[in-house]
């Protein structure tokens, strides 16, 4: 899988008599036991399927449940706590004709198994896990290429809001570049300057981040973290929420723009502190997708599933996330984005030679751009109606899920 899970139930297909290695998933093991039943089921069911979409119904299908014990608890009671939801999932894939070969429970530093009695291979107490890098398989990812990045805990962390006596500066920082931003980005002229800031500003600090060394990931996210200002996170969160600024972000994707792009997102994201945690969604997505397109999928997953968190309306992320969980190929999404890039190119050389067009070209240019006449009201409120496309979408989104959430519970009450 690339990393090591964490709460977390993994199921991997299996195929033929050898037991080939299929399709897998991960998903967070529900703190609810009432979500269990039905979450079982929608596993066991989108494993399957999803098998049998890439050619093969499993003939088999072996599930782990990872999780280390809390604080006073050993690793046996959390095994016995969550053999409820190992029996529901067993049930579920035997529902569709899929037998469970065997069921692990991975706690506290050894394993337990659900499905075998013998005491003499499945002590009562389990048995030690091998130590990290030593085992057949991990040499066999090694050979591969796989590098694997430890624990899924550990790589969220990296992605993770501020939690520092920074935290309160950023917000702040956010509050103010609010105030100064959104009225700009709803107006049809301020909308393209601001995008041109943004990509610019994003660019500088990308520039910045690749002159600074690299290093382990823990020492090179605060250092990354020390060289942006809190008034620079800020300016380049609040812009990436226009759609169109984001897409124009997506082009740095690959080449030696895409490990600086990815740190740069990371940092980002980091910095979407208090109230502006959904903001986060916009930077995450970037960086799953600059994971994905540089070939690291794990990292993407991961990235993708937080924006999802953050935001779960944010289209950008569905679309990638359920690519990326498809075993779809990026390179389609990377040639479009190339052809933007390209025709953008064309459109600012042909600017050039009759004196400029737009406010970006402008900019590029060094020259003024040409006036342009000034849209009626009515088309002003067409173009900046919310949606996905600007930081004051974020709210009105919010308020529109608490408003369904809150007449589907009113209409529970009158039935």
């Amino acid at each position: 899988m690339g990393f090591h899970p964490s709460d977390s139930v993994v199921m991997v297909a299996l195929h033929g008599g050898r037991g080939r290695f299929g399709g897998r998933l991960r998903l967070g093991i529900p703190q609810s036991p009432q979500e269990w039943g039905p979450v079982a089921d929608q596993l066991a069911e989108c494993l399957v399927s999803g098998s049998e979409r890439r050619g093969s119904r499993p003939d088999a299908i072996v599930l782990f449940l990872c999780r280390d014990p809390e604080e006073g608890v050993t690793g046996h009671q959390a095994k016995e706590r969550l053999r409820p939801f190992a029996q529901l999932l067993r049930t579920a894939c035997g529902t569709l004709d899929v037998p469970v070969l065997e069921a692990l429970c991975i706690s506290g530093g050894r394993y337990w198994s659900y499905c075998c009695p013998d005491a003499r291979c499945c002590p009562e107490e389990g048995n030690p896990l091998a130590l990290p890098g030593t085992t057949v398989m991990a040499a066999a990812a090694a050979y591969a290429g796989i590098h694997v990045r430890g624990s899924l805990r550990d790589m969220e962390a990296r992605l993770a809001p501020l939690d520092t006596a920074g935290a309160h500066s950023q917000q702040q920082a956010l509050d103010s570049a609010g105030v100064a931003l959104v009225s700009r980005i709803l107006d049809t002229e301020g909308r393209v300057e601001v995008a041109g800031e943004t990509l610019e500003l994003a660019h500088a600090l990308m520039d910045r981040l690749g002159r600074a060394p690299s290093g382990p990931p823990s020492a090179a996210d605060t250092n990354d973290d020390r060289l942006i200002s809190h008034d620079e996170a800020a300016a380049v969160i609040l812009g990436l929420q226009d759609r169109e600024t984001r897409d124009k972000a997506a082009e740095w994707m690959e080449g030696p723009e895409a490990a600086s792009a990815l740190r740069l997102w990371r940092a980002l994201a980091r910095r979407c502190v208090g109230p502006y945690v959904e903001h986060a969604a916009a930077p995450l997505t970037l960086a799953g997708w600059v994971s994905w397109s540089t070939g690291d999928e794990p990292a993407a997953r991961v990235a993708l599933g937080l924006a999802l968190r953050a935001d779960p309306d944010y289209t950008f992320a569905q679309l990638l996330h359920q690519a990326c969980n498809e075993g779809l190929a990026p390179e389609t999404l990377r040639r479009c984005l190339r052809g933007e890039r390209g025709a953008a190119a064309d459109r600012h050389d042909h600017g050039e030679v009759r004196g400029g067009q737009g406010a970006r070209d402008g900019r590029r240019t060094g020259r003024r751009p040409k006036a342009r006449t000034v849209p009626s009201q009515a088309t002003r409120r067409r173009r900046t109606a919310p949606g996905d496309s600007g930081p004051g979408a974020v709210v009105v989104r919010r308020r529109a899920r608490e408003s369904r959430r809150q007449g589907r519970r009113g209409s529970r009450s009158e039935r």
